[in-house]
Formats: C-alpha cells, sequence, structure tokens
C-alpha cells in the first residue's frame, strides 16, 4: 500500500477551474515550481502601510492623529466592501442581509468607542498647535463615509432639512449634490459662497460622486430592502439589525465624534472652530440634520426625537 497522498481530486479541480477561464493547467502548475513562498510582511504589505503616517510638525501627538484616521479609512474600505456584497447579491434573502448588516454595524461600533484612543491619546496643548497646520484640511473631507452614505439610502434622506420638500427621484443628481446636509458645512446659504474646505472636496470627488450616487440610486441598502419579498422585510431579526445599523452610524457614531471635537475644539486654548472652518456643531449633531437611513422602520415618536435625548 502507498503511503503517498493522492492528488487526484485537487488536480481535477484545478483543471476545471483553468479551462473555465481558458488557460492551461500544466503552464500554471509548472509555474508553481518557480514561484516563491509568501510571508506575512509582504501580504500585508507592512512596510508600505507603515511608511504613510508622514508628519507635518514636530509635535509627537500628531503621529495618533494621523494614524487613527488612516485607521478609520481602511474600516471605511471594508464598509464599503460589505455593501457592495449586500448591492450586487443575487437572489438576496434575509439571512444573507442581516449577516452583512451585522458586520457593517460591528465596524461601527468599533469607530464608536474607539474615539477615546484619540480623545484621551493627544495632549491638547499639541493639538491645538498641529492643527493650524491641517487648514482648510478635515475629516469632512472623508469620500469614504460620503460613499458610504449613498450606499446606504435613499438620496431624499441625506437632502438638506430645509430643501427635501424641492427635491424628489426627477432631480438631476449633480443638484441633489448641491443641497446634501453636509453642503451645510461648507457654504453660506445667504451668498451661496462655498468655503474652501468645500471647493477643494468638490474639486478631487464630485464627479465620482454623482457617478457612484447613479451606479447606487437603485441598489442601495433601502432599495435592496424594499425589493425582498414581504415576510423577508417583516424578519424581525433583519428589521432589527437594520434599526441598529441606522442608529449606530446616525447617532452612537456621530455623537461619539461630535464629543471628540467638542473636547479639543471647546478646550480653553482653542478658537472655537473646525479646522475647515465649518458650523461643526450643526453639521455634526444628528437633531439637527436628522440623518435617517431608513425612516419608515421607525416610529413617528422616534423620527420625531431623532438625536435629541443624547
Amino acid at each position: 500500500m502507498s503511503d503517498q497522498p493522492n492528488f487526484d481530486f485537487i488536480l481535477s479541480e484545478l483543471q476545471k477551474k483553468y479551462e473555465n477561464i481558458n488557460q492551461d493547467t500544466e503552464t500554471h502548475l509548472e509555474g508553481l515550481l518557480y514561484s516563491k513562498t509568501i510571508n506575512y510582511w509582504d501580504y500585508i504589505k507592512t512596510d508600505a502601510l507603515l511608511s504613510l503616517q508622514i508628519q507635518r510638525t514636530t509635535l509627537p501627538d500628531e503621529m495618533v492623529f494621523i494614524g487613527y484616521h488612516q485607521i478609520n479609512e481602511l474600516i471605511f474600505k471594508m464598509i464599503l466592501w460589505e455593501i457592495q456584497q449586500v448591492a450586487e447579491k443575487e437572489d438576496l434573502d434575509a439571512v444573507f442581509f442581516e449577516t452583512k448588516l451585522m458586520r457593517i454595524s460591528r465596524y461601527f461600533d468599533m469607530l464608536s468607542t474607539s474615539f477615546n484612543i484619540m480623545r484621551e491619546g493627544m495632549e491638547v496643548e499639541q493639538y491645538m498647535k498641529f492643527r493650524q497646520t491641517l487648514t482648510p484640511a478635515s475629516g469632512f473631507q472623508s469620500a469614504q463615509y460620503r460613499l458610504i452614505e449613498f450606499a446606504s439610502t435613499e438620496l431624499i434622506n441625506l437632502i438638506d432639512f430645509r430643501f427635501r420638500k424641492t427635491i424628489d427621484r426627477n432631480t438631476p443628481f449633480e443638484h441633489a449634490l448641491e443641497h446634501l446636509y453636509w453642503q451645510a458645512a461648507g457654504k453660506d446659504y445667504k451668498t451661496g459662497e462655498k468655503s474652501t474646505l468645500l471647493v477643494n472636496f468638490e474639486k478631487r470627488y464630485k464627479e465620482e460622486f454623482i457617478t457612484f450616487m447613479k451606479v447606487y440610486n437603485t441598489k442601495n441598502l433601502w432599495s435592496r430592502f424594499k425589493e425582498l419579498p414581504k415576510a423577508n422585510q417583516e424578519d424581525k431579526n433583519l428589521v432589527k439589525a437594520m434599526r441598529h445599523y441606522d442608529y449606530t452610524v446616525n447617532i452612537s457614531w456621530v455623537m461619539a465624534h461630535y464629543n471628540a471635537a467638542k473636547h479639543y475644539i471647546e478646550s480653553e486654548n482653542s478658537d472655537g472652530e473646525a479646522t475647515g472652518g465649518s458650523d461643526w456643531k450643526k453639521y455634526m449633531h444628528p437633531k439637527y440634520q436628522r440623518r435617517i437611513f431608513f425612516p419608515e422602520l421607525w416610529s413617528t415618536e422616534e423620527l420625531d426625537n431623532w438625536g435629541k435625548n443624547v
């Protein structure tokens, strides 16, 4: 009896794989003879990743600020990855939907509780010095976070509350973009003048945003939820997951961010303004803009008190 392992099944599956993509199996197998083994640092690209934290000042705590925000952007990428799977899933069902939503929510739960790392990890005095070198940049300019919003709900739910009655599904996307809630943080609606913060942001991402808005107009999380059979839409676990995600993103995470900003911006050493010059309180606090991804899943009383009791 031979002690040699039998690779017939694996070889057969490999042959099927390469035939399906019109490739020669023997060529690929021969290539394995010359390929290098993988190691952790090359797979994760550790050296490249750790070379991205470049300070603008000599203040040590700036490294905390940079590293923390880069971690946030990596988490945002993972969230968008999960949303994309729901958006593109054929034969979507309640179990798959709930599983993905809870993955996304766990990312935001982590982000919500992580603000203390930055809040307690930087001396106010150091922050108030290095922040001067960041103007007019701001966390407001996180494009990935805007994409998460576009991919989560119908566009009308992201429109500035003052203008929702004037906008519907027939409104051009470019016009809708001009009236999104976050425009209030970078535009003087009396004069129509945009801040440098907003001008720079739109110059870099406007076309990308409009393209993304068009793509997710019919496959955002809420649209996909409404496509489900009625029994799935009434699934208690899925509804609970939808509500948890909505509350976590639009109240818990926002308020954690708000309180961290308040800790520094309203310190005795501060001028009370955000680095980008935005009206940060009315932009960030949920009671003003009432950002709600899935309003139909909340009661009238819950909607009326959105963000007021936090």
